[in-house]
């Protein structure tokens, strides 16, 4: 296996907020961003992409983080990192000093979130495989050595871990072999968001069900009347036997969210999500008493396997909306997936974003295929933005992921897009200055 030689890190920027795309009742105007990593190898060896998202300024904050933290991966082998991927882990994060201004949080979590997704891609691009594919392919034990079981065993022990994988074994390869056939059921924001005007989200939901898709994403929190003129407007367009999920994005107080979630009760939302404070947990549990049958969908700013082990065990949501590059990398994400397993909380990522999609898809396939074994309550989230500028970007049929094949994470970019969107001397950020 190769030695990694060097961490590249690029901030990336892309130009969003003219067009209001990601627009919502906390963020108005993003410019979708990425904190880019490539790791680069001995001997012309493959190279290891990784990113972590964010929304414009601050994305300078992130790749000092990673600047940082590259020292403890430059230098070591793959194979010095493979033979225990959790004790990398727990090294990586577990830096005293760096470790100071988390921890596992805030800014140098989403950095340690890009440099172990370039790991994890370079390990699958070493071994000829997608992401997805390494990991079911692994054994129970093998798997759970990958992972870092410290301030969790109270809910989910390796031990526990190990027996679940293998209750699941059995079926792996009809599940894989559905996949490649069917696909994952996903669900579309892109019509949703909130800066748009009726005529664009008429437009965008009748293309969307043009396109075969069942499940669409509504952005509130705005003046509520304003939320339910907007939620009959889409369930005219996409008729009442579709899904229609509803994102407050944390504007509201818990019993705000109660009493207005009762006012859109009407149009039979399958959930609320991020309805309050994503770090109040109690009060997502009070919600989820008080607003059932709506369920209630949590996750994408949940910024480590302690805060969702918590959310499991208040009993606080009903979807475990986990995101890829907020958590600390694949390690983490893993032991999540494997918590909301035991507890029965089906896993439905946090999409959209840049590169979140090409991300998750090996996520829920890998919780199909080797945890879960079931659809039941999972779908996974596609916004249709950005997805040009990677060399394997995510295919879409009929409202259903494609399974990727490609080795590693699906997350390289091409690179004159990272030549052009390099803040702030890329030509796209000239031509808006």
């Amino acid at each position: 296996m190769p030695t990694i030689t060097r961490v590249e890190i690029q901030d990336i920027r892309f130009p969003t907020s003219l067009s209001l795309d990601g627009s919502d009742a906390m963020n108005a105007a993003p410019d979708y961003s990425a904190t880019y990593v490539i790791l680069h190898t001995d001997d012309d060896g493959p190279e290891g992409h990784g990113l972590t998202f964010t929304i414009g300024r601050g994305n300078e904050i992130v790749v000092t983080a990673v600047r940082s933290l590259a020292p403890l991966v430059e230098g070591r082998s793959l194979a010095s990192i493979t033979e225990n991927m959790g004790a990398f882990w727990r090294e990586i994060t577990g830096d005293s000093q760096l470790r100071w201004i988390g921890p596992d949080k805030g800014a140098i979590h989403l950095a340690t979130a890009a440099l172990v997704n370039g790991v994890w891609d370079l390990w699958a691009k070493c071994e000829g495989k997608p992401v997805w594919k390494l990991l079911t392919d692994m054994t129970p034990e093998a798997l759970v050595r990958c992972l870092d079981f410290r301030f969790v065993t109270d809910a989910l022990t390796p031990e526990e871990a190990i027996a679940l994988l293998r209750r699941q074994a059995a079926g792996k390869g009809a599940r894989e072999a559905e996949m490649r056939r069917e696909g994952y059921p996903g669900y579309t924001t892109s019509a949703g968001w909130l800066g748009y005007d009726d005529d664009k989200v008429r437009r965008l939901a009748r293309e969307s069900l043009a396109e075969g898709w069942t499940h669409f994403k509504q952005k509130i929190g705005g003046n509520i009347e304003e939320d339910a003129r907007r939620a009959a407007l889409l369930r005219e367009e996409i008729g009442w036997n579709n899904v229609l999920m509803m994102d407050a994005n944390q504007v509201w107080e818990v019993d705000e969210t109660v009493a207005k979630m009762r006012r859109l009760a009407e149009f039979h939302p399958l959930w609320i999500e991020e309805p309050t404070s994503p770090d109040d947990i109690l009060g997502h549990a009070e919600i989820r008493q008080r607003v059932s049958p709506i369920g209630v969908a949590t996750g994408e700013h949940c910024h480590n396997k302690v805060m969702f082990k918590q959310f499991f065990q208040a009993e606080a949501l009903d979807y475990c909306q986990l995101d890829a590059a907020r958590l600390g990398g694949l390690n983490e994400v893993i032991l999540v997936v494997l918590m909301a397993a035991k507890f029965g909380v089906p896993v439905c990522p946090h999409g959209g974003g840049v590169g979140l999609c090409e991300y998750t898809q090996h996520i829920s396939l890998f919780d199909y295929i080797a945890v879960s074994g079931s659809l039941q309550g999972r779908v996974l989230e596609y916004v249709d933005h950005l997805h040009d500028h990677f060399l394997d970007p995510v295919v879409i049929e009929r409202g259903r992921y494609r399974v990727p094949e490609a080795p590693g994470y699906s997350i390289t970019m091409h690179p004159e897009s990272l030549v052009r969107h390099r803040y702030p001397d890329g030509a796209a950020w000239q031509e808006e200055a």
